[in-house]
């Protein structure tokens, strides 16, 4: 994979109440280079219970390279090339959710729990254009 062709790759988990906050660093962590720091914010649910949010973005080509090299161990990655027209939205970004509790074991597969979402690189800046890059993208992982 010579070029990357995303702008960034945002990954983000949310971590409730009644979760351990060091189980969902470490699955997030599980799809980051040792080097990317992790934002922390709190947060309030409807009835007033802790949400601890954890992001980090990821916009050099090398760590957006290893957040791939993750992504390519899915067992399921043809789905995911499958389901690209409904994964990459109109303003060129693509989405899939990973399975938290899997990855707080270091294991890569779909579910819920980690959202990731890039912005493809489109020119011109257009679904279609953006669809066939990351096809191109996903299917030399």
């Amino acid at each position: 994979m010579a070029g990357v062709p995303l702008h960034y790759v945002d990954l983000r988990a949310f971590c409730y109440a009644t979760e351990d906050d060091q189980r969902v660093e470490t699955a997030l962590r599980t799809f980051l280079p040792e080097d990317v720091e992790l934002d922390r914010s709190a947060s309030e649910g409807h009835h007033g219970d802790r949400i601890l949010v954890f992001s980090a973005r990821v916009e050099r080509a090398d760590e957006m390279r290893h957040v791939l090299d993750r992504l390519g161990e899915l067992t399921d990655l043809e789905a995911v090339v499958a389901e690209l027209d409904d994964r990459v939205d109109d303003n060129c970004a693509f989405y899939l959710t990973l399975d938290k509790q899997a990855a707080s074991r270091g294991e890569v597969r779909r579910g819920d729990g980690i959202t990731v979402r890039s912005k493809v690189e489109a020119y011109p800046a257009k679904r279609e254009t953006a669809v066939e890059n990351a096809r191109e993208l996903f299917e030399d992982l």
